[in-house]
């Protein structure tokens, strides 16, 4: 069992997205898809808990479960790593984005040793050290390991496989933020996001 349940982690993972690259760059985006802002609750896609401190309950659970595991299971398990994951992106969503990054880079160390450069595993953590990265305004540092990762994911997993193309959504983040400008498919998507019924 993940330290995270699938109908917390679901909306914390999709909103990252929005929330690395900047809630105020993207507000209309932000509040569709959840972001720690207080004054977008309420409107669709966004995470009752967030404003009640359900994140920072969860956070601090993922902390507890880590520790646990890490105790009886050993620093290398998949199910200890797993807790680090979910860790990492709760870390994030409090805001705590240095500690992300560390936690993220540990764990995408013990993937590599253990499982390999392409293990799917080992890419799932490459993929949280973007975000972590992207967090920090590492836009550059951020692109150039999601290029690595897309090429990976597309030898391994295939180009229609849903990580691959959740990198390849990445990507068009970041080369929107190097070129310091919002992307024109993220206006469109904001846009959208005002009409009734979205």
């Amino acid at each position: 069992m993940n330290a995270v349940g699938d109908d917390v982690q679901q909306p914390l993972a999709r909103g990252h997205m929005v929330r690395v690259a900047g809630p105020d760059r993207f507000p209309g985006v932000a509040a569709g898809v959840g972001c720690r802002k207080p004054e977008h609750a309420g409107q669709p896609g966004f995470p009752v808990g967030a404003v009640r401190g359900q994140q920072q309950a969860a956070r601090e659970l993922g902390e507890d479960t880590l520790a646990r595991r890490r105790r009886v299971l050993g620093e290398d398990h998949p199910d200890t790593l797993a807790s680090a994951d979910n860790l990492v992106i709760l870390l994030g969503r409090v805001g705590e984005d240095q500690a992300a990054r560390e936690l993220a880079e540990d764990i995408l160390a013990r993937r590599r040793r253990v499982l390999g450069e392409d293990h799917p595993d080992t890419l799932t953590a490459a993929f949280q050290l973007v975000g972590a990265l992207m967090g920090l305004g590492e836009h550059h540092a951020a692109r150039e390991l999601n290029d690595d990762i897309i090429a990976r994911r597309r030898r391994v997993l295939g180009d229609d496989h849903p990580e691959t193309m959740m990198a390849g959504a990445f990507d068009l983040i970041l080369r929107g933020l190097d070129l310091g400008g919002e992307p024109e498919w993220m206006a469109a998507l904001r846009e959208a996001s005002k009409r009734p019924g979205s």
